[in-house]
């Protein structure tokens, strides 16, 4: 009987903390990298020293841990890279995720058994070029999001040894693979070197070319239109076409986004893998995952969801709002839960607090096992005041208690309805 080929899922970790989520709710690898040379150089808290203890954590669960060296880099780059390579190879990382063929030759020197994987932001897009990488020595290619599932089987097809990487869910760049200078033109900050401000998703105005002082304003909702505002990625729901096309890794984007992020998205596409390997009926299949949909839909702030390109057509742009607030906001993170002698069913949880809650709050604990406890707030007692109070808030390192009818484990994200 033929091996089931198992499919990675990979996450974004913007430091630790999100590391340990990722790992927590289902993921297989996470991805990472120090602000000089990836393509994530604001809300990026790792250095040398926290990728080690990342990769030492990584592998203590047995998954593993890529590290990006994607920017395109100047020749100012070029002198600081050699040490900082033979570092990462002492340290012992699992891959170097790589853009620029001078970066790639300068690994290729100084850690010739490297792994190497193709960012995205190499733009490979055909058989032929992933053939070129494959000869290389590059053991991975992350496609771009602009190949078509009938290009992704070709490409496998032809290249059959080649691993192949797609992103899954996530924003999307509304230049080629990531490669704007928008950023760079408006404010000086280069996205080709990990500072991109996202200048894609502004309000813009419109100015006829003898009149430059009298713009005009296009209005589709009360602060404006967003004629460059790309829908977000989400293809939950075609998983089972992309492992058959020959897909290796579901990539998740957002190594800047919250530890609830992360929760809410790599549980959602650990779960939806599961299915796949059970073989359900295609009724029931299609219903699960249109569950998961909903649940990546309704409880996360997004810019709505497209297919993009992998079915060949004109990926969908959000030109009437910046963002979908959805109907719920996280609010906490367990960090205990105990049972309270001399009772049968009875827990004292203990929430560190990321944004508001109140009494009578209706309150999702969404568990990594993705499993959702459901509760209505009636006490809150603030432990750093040994007091009950009405509220608590977050930005102030608040911890509360709240009593649940069934042990909540550690790391469980809380979010309350708000609409």
């Amino acid at each position: 009987m033929k091996k089931t080929k198992k499919i990675e899922l990979l996450a974004p970790a913007g430091n630790k903390e999100k590391m340990k989520t990722a790992f927590l709710y289902g993921a297989d690898a996470v991805y990472a990298g120090i602000p000089d040379f990836s393509l994530r150089v604001r809300i990026n808290d790792f250095s040398l020293v926290t990728i080690a203890e990342g990769l030492d954590y990584a592998h203590s669960l047995g998954k593993k841990m890529y590290v990006t060296i994607n920017i395109f880099a100047h020749n100012k780059h070029l002198e600081k890279l050699p040490e900082y390579i033979k570092k990462l190879k002492k340290i012992g990382v699992d891959a170097l995720i790589i853009s620029d063929p001078g970066v790639i030759s300068i690994v290729k020197k100084h850690w010739p058994k490297a792994e190497i994987h193709l960012s995205t932001q190499a733009n490979c897009t055909n058989w032929q070029s992933a053939k070129f990488w494959y000869d290389q020595g590059i053991s991975r290619v992350i496609l771009g999001r602009e190949v078509t599932l009938e290009e992704i089987r070709e490409i496998k097809k032809k290249v059959p040894k080649l691993e192949l990487e797609y992103f899954v869910h996530g924003a999307m760049c509304m230049s080629y693979s990531g490669r704007c200078f928008l950023s760079k033109h408006f404010i000086d900050k280069s996205a080709n070197l990990g500072d991109c401000v996202q200048p894609c998703r502004w309000n813009f105005f419109i100015s006829e070319e003898k009149r430059p002082g009298m713009p005009l304003e296009i209005v589709e909702e009360e602060h404006g239109t967003y004629i460059l505002n790309s829908k977000d990625l989400c293809l939950i729901k075609h998983l089972s076409e992309l492992k058959k096309a020959g897909i290796d890794s579901f990539k998740i984007e957002g190594r800047a986004k919250s530890i609830y992020y992360l929760a809410v998205v790599v549980g959602a596409y650990k779960k939806a893998i599961s299915l796949l390997s059970k073989r359900l009926p295609d009724l029931s299949l299609k219903r699960e995952l249109n569950k998961l949909y909903k649940e990546l839909f309704t409880k996360l702030v997004h810019r709505g969801y497209t297919e993009g390109f992998l079915f060949n057509k004109k990926a969908e742009e959000n030109k009437e709002v910046s963002h979908i607030f959805g109907d719920w906001e996280f609010c906490g993170e367990v960090v205990a839960s105990s049972k309270i002698k001399g009772t049968k069913d009875s827990y004292n949880t203990n929430i560190k607090v990321h944004n508001s809650i109140k009494i009578e709050d209706y309150l999702e604990i969404l568990n990594p096992k993705y499993e959702i406890v459901k509760i209505i707030i009636k006490k809150i007692f603030n432990i750093k005041k040994q007091d009950f109070v009405e509220a608590a808030h977050g930005g102030q390192g608040t911890e509360i208690q709240i009593k649940t009818r069934v042990k909540i484990p550690e790391g469980s994200v809380v979010r309350r309805k708000i609409k």
